[in-house]
């Protein structure tokens, strides 16, 4: 008998094997749909176009059904009234802790004796909030300004052109690092902020040659050059951001001065602390740059917008004590101040944000929805919330929800707009973008003040354009979904054109 046969045989066995263990359904749980890909099940259709996948199997099967996906089986919920029985469930029940492990192992070769998110959460809290939350406002206003017009000055005058997401990304992502991981140590002169400039463009266009690969890094699927290229990059960050190489930076936030400690307490060594700040570069700032693209492509493309976010921040500077030249800081009385910014910024997130929020089902329990219904999970699955469809994407919720409409979260008389219902009941849940529950991002306020910042400076010290005033808004590329803080999508190039307001054409 040949090899040939011998290995037919045992590919028939073993996909006769696969057949005949293929899960049922048992009463009491949601609706099942393995696929017709013994093992892989629905992986193909998954990974190429998750959101239309989930939205086809919604249709066929509803609010809740659980999918076969590589091996795993997978239970969806889509209800937005019964998200909260998942996010709020305890560790014991449902847990996300060792799918971030396997995040952070994979993707990051970060591994750390006896991790505990939990524990790591509430350390680093409290220096996400309150005063510190107003410290790492105010340097980050600093550092922009260090950045963006430092940047623009050393360019000269005129209009300077540059990818859109090149601009975004990279002046926030530069920003942030100089805010949480120190400047130039004293005296604070033009010399150290030209070095604060040249060694964060380092780190960002070293870091932006990791963040286009992760989506192919978190599936596994690298080529052997993109493995050799992952390699020399990861190792060039883990230089770049050593323990010892930034204890001589200054003004290091208190984020990262209470990491680092938390890191030595369990006794991490510093090749691993290296990595780790690699991978919490990712966490912190990784997202706050495509946010801020789509919102300001979003309003280059609708004059109206733009119109009306400028007329707010010219009232905003009309209030101001001073001129905007002489301001070291943006309050937060002030950033609280500007709701059509803020509606601008839900809208634009609500569009593009696509989080996925993932649990293991750790024992074996009962799911009780919203309307009364109650289903079985099997322990060892995984349970996921997707709220990028629903609610986000709702046609219920939202009129027209593939249509950008700058004032949707604004109420007649100007205030934030909070009232949303589904099924003729209010949602407590109408736009989830930063998580929910226990693994809610913890930096929203320092992303979002951010972001608020960033667009305030670019919209009152610089005209911008695009190049090709009628290009399209590209379709938003779902490969790149992820758990935790909010998940902006793939991008193309836009062109983009910038000069500092006032300079001549």
């Amino acid at each position: 008998m040949s090899w040939a046969v011998v290995f037919g045989l045992l590919a028939a066995l073993l996909l006769l094997l696969l057949l005949t263990r293929r899960r049922t359904r048992r009463p009491g749980e949601p609706p099942l749909d393995l696929g017709s890909i013994p093992w892989l099940g629905h992986a193909l259709e998954f990974g190429k176009d998750a959101a239309g996948f989930l939205t086809r199997m919604k249709e066929k099967h509803g609010d809740i059904f659980t999918v076969l996906v590589g091996g795993r089986h997978v239970t969806v919920l889509l209800d937005p009234h019964s998200y909260d029985a998942v996010v709020w469930e305890p560790r014991s029940r449902l847990d996300f802790h060792a799918y971030a492990v396997f995040l952070m192992e994979r993707i990051f070769d970060v591994q750390l004796p006896h991790y505990n998110p939990g524990d790591e959460k509430s350390k680093m809290k409290p220096t996400l909030l309150h005063k510190e939350l107003q410290a790492l406002t105010d340097a980050m206003y600093t550092n922009l300004r260090t950045v963006l017009l430092g940047d623009t000055v050393e360019a000269g005058s005129g209009w300077h052109e540059m990818g859109l997401l090149e601009f975004s990304y990279g002046f926030l992502l530069r920003a942030g690092y100089l805010t949480q991981y120190g400047v130039e140590a004293p005296p604070h002169t033009q010399e150290s902020q030209a070095q604060d400039r040249v060694h964060s463009a380092d780190v960002f266009h070293t870091f932006r040659q990791l963040d286009l690969l992760l989506p192919k890094l978190a599936r596994g699927s690298l080529s052997a050059g993109d493995k050799d290229r992952v390699g020399k990059v990861k190792g060039r960050l883990w230089k770049l951001l050593s323990p010892t190489r930034l204890a001589s930076r200054a003004h290091r936030s208190r984020w990262l001065e209470s990491y680092l400690l938390h890191l030595e307490e369990m006794g991490v060594s510093e090749e691993m602390q290296a990595r780790a700040l690699v991978l919490q570069l990712w966490a912190t700032q990784g997202n706050m740059g495509p946010a801020a693209f789509w919102l300001l492509l979003f309003l280059l493309k609708n004059p109206e917008a733009l119109a009306a976010v400028r007329g707010e921040l010219e009232t905003v500077l009309l209030g101001a004590e001073q001129p905007i030249s002489q301001m070291t800081t943006l309050p937060q009385k002030v950033l609280d101040s500007m709701p059509v910014l803020d509606s601008v910024l839900s809208e634009s997130l609500r569009l593009t944000a696509a989080p996925f929020i993932t649990r293991e089902v750790v024992a074996d329990l009962a799911l009780p929805m919203a309307d009364g219904r109650e289903f079985s999970l099997r322990r060892g699955d995984r349970l996921l919330l997707f709220p990028f469809l629903s609610p986000q994407k709702d046609p219920e919720i939202y009129t027209d929800p593939e249509v950008f409409k700058y004032n949707r979260f604004l109420n007649p008389d100007g205030s934030e707009k909070k009232d949303f219902y589904k099924d003729g009941k209010r949602l407590k849940n109408y736009s989830l973008p930063w998580g929910a529950g226990h693994n809610q991002c913890l930096g929203k306020g320092y992303a979002v003040n951010s972001i608020k910042q960033f667009v305030f400076l670019v919209l009152t010290q610089f005209d911008l354009e695009l190049i090709t005033p009628d290009v399209d808004i590209p379709e938003f590329d779902l490969s790149r979904v992820q758990d935790g803080c909010l998940s902006a999508c793939h991008f193309v190039h836009i062109p983009a054109r910038r000069k500092e307001r006032g300079a001549k054409k």
